[in-house]
């Protein structure tokens, strides 16, 4: 990072009560895209304009990047408790509380007990539906017929199975006008709905052709990738993992509901197995489904990746990076990840990644590793093998 990176402001979302100059996390002054879009900005237009009483339990679900909870923090009504998905999401907040002098919300993760009572139910709507049923249904026993329940989201994320949840599990529902592409979404409470019981977590047995986890147990918790079925790319990759290698120390990067690491475990009896994600729903899902499956030495853990592993601390990790942040195509989640791999790997470490042909993650290995190994491939998808050289320095994206 130069000078001029450092001495960047961070943009400023201007809402009804104060200026705001927030961030995503991790901080990278070349990031492009926001801490906060037009759907957060319409929310707190909203709130603002109708008078909305924050002096009661305000409960925010799904806050991206800390927009609405610093926002709301500052509004001198009761500080809210924000309830996240997202480890970055989370840290985000806090670091945007910090920097604009703010203080008092309660961050919840959610996996954590739920708010017993909300007066004011704020939901930035999540891209998988069935994480936003989860939530849904969490939270309904908090909802009561005086409580102020409004949605938010950009118009291409709120479709008619979205206004179904909410009126299936709180009540009834209608929507905005659109503006700047946002919508909101008001329901009325109905404390006589029987919505039936939370569906979540889903389990699944695998098929039969992929090695050591073949007709066993999956759990997953709403909203991890490919909650009811194996996904294509890590079926793939469980097909070519390396087995009884000489790794003690393995991780299992973006670990989704924890299979890759799972067969790793039981591939390599004796090593020590850390399963990391940014999502809690994700860290739940995965220690689930070895508890289900596998036993010895395992670690499970939130984090930005591999951050806090001592470099040159571990034998072998395993990675089916994402391209996506919410609705943002981008590889920065994965070139962060390959650069953090290659810290923690001891020489003669290995980092296996399975990805889309099309995404070129070969060229990113090769800059960072000077060396990435096609290991499998076929029309959609390569799964690549980069080394740990002893005396190469690191790469540096450009």
């Amino acid at each position: 990072m130069n000078r001029t990176d450092k001495a960047a402001p961070a943009p400023v979302l201007t809402t009804p009560w104060s200026d705001l100059a927030l961030t995503r996390h991790p901080e990278d002054p070349r990031d492009p895209l926001r801490a906060w879009d037009a759907a957060d900005a319409y929310l707190l237009k909203h709130l603002a304009e109708q008078g909305v009483d924050l002096s009661g339990s305000v409960v925010v679900v799904g806050d991206r990047w800390g927009a609405l909870g610093t926002a709301l923090a500052g509004t001198g009504g009761r500080a809210p408790t924000v309830i996240s998905d997202s480890y970055l999401g989370l840290e985000a907040t806090r670091t945007n509380l910090k920097r604009n002098g703010l203080s008092g919300p309660t961050l919840l993760t959610t996996q954590d007990t739920p708010p017993a009572r909300a007066d004011v139910l704020l939901v930035r709507v999540p891209k998988s539906l069935a994480l936003l049923e989860d939530q849904l249904h969490r939270l309904r026993p908090a909802v009561h017929a005086g409580t102020v329940v409004v949605g938010t989201g950009m118009v291409k994320e709120i479709h008619t199975s979205t206004l179904q949840l909410f009126e299936r599990i709180i009540g009834p529902t209608r929507t905005s006008l659109a503006e700047k592409k946002a919508r909101l979404i008001f329901t009325t409470p109905d404390p006589s709905l029987t919505p039936g019981p939370n569906p979540w977590p889903h389990r699944y047995a695998l098929p039969d052709d992929i090695g050591p986890l073949a007709g066993r147990t999956v759990v997953n918790h709403a909203g991890v990738f490919c909650a009811e079925h194996l996904d294509i790319g890590t079926r793939f990759l469980l097909q070519h993992l390396p087995r009884a290698t000489d790794a003690r120390r393995i991780v299992d990067l973006g670990c989704g509901n924890g299979v890759v690491g799972t067969t790793a475990a039981l591939t390599h009896p004796d090593a020590e197995v850390l399963f990391t994600d940014e999502s809690y729903q994700a860290v739940a899902s995965a220690e689930a489904t070895y508890r289900e499956n596998a036993s010895g030495e395992a670690r499970f853990r939130a984090a930005d990746g591999l951050e806090g592993v001592p470099d040159g601390s571990v034998d072998l990790v395993l990675n089916n990076p994402p391209f996506h942040s919410h609705q943002a195509t981008t590889d920065a989640t994965a070139w962060r990840m390959f650069t953090q791999a290659r810290a923690a790997l001891a020489p003669g470490g290995e980092l296996w990644v399975v990805g889309n042909r099309h995404l070129g993650y070969h060229l990113k290995l090769r800059r960072l590793f000077g060396t990435s190994e096609l290991v499998a491939g076929d029309p959609k998808f390569v799964i690549l093998k980069a080394v740990k050289q002893a005396s190469r320095a690191r790469g540096r994206r450009q």
